[in-house]
């Protein structure tokens, strides 16, 4: 019993830590928000973000291994959309809860580990 308390709190830890990954990029951002309005194709993505289509598709490929969106066949094309709704109310939760925040206060470590 108890270690399976352990492997349930270490695969939580692994979702977060995903998660963080995936948010730690502004561009990976935008595309979870954009996302969150509405499933797109990775050209709409990129012209509407005002990237090139192959940094989109880098940033698309770590979102898709962090499990947060999805791939769905269209005929020819392949549309992206969230892995699953329940991400773009964390979405919303999450900027709502920063908005709290001071913005202009980092953590004095900002710099040396990149953080905040």
């Amino acid at each position: 019993m108890y270690l399976r308390g352990v492997l349930t709190v270490a695969s939580d830890i692994e979702v977060l830590a995903r998660f963080g990954r995936a948010l730690a990029d502004p561009i990976r951002c935008r595309v979870l928000l954009a996302l969150r309005e509405a499933p797109a194709y990775p050209a709409d993505l990129a012209d509407a973000l005002g990237i090139s289509r192959t940094r989109l598709s880098n940033h698309l490929a770590c979102l898709r291994d962090c499990g947060l969106v999805v791939t769905v066949p269209d005929g020819r094309r392949t549309r992206y959309e969230l892995a699953d709704e329940r991400l773009g109310h964390a979405l919303d939760d999450l900027r709502t809860a920063v908005v709290a925040v001071e913005t202009d206060r980092t953590c004095g470590e900002a710099d040396e580990k990149g953080c905040c």
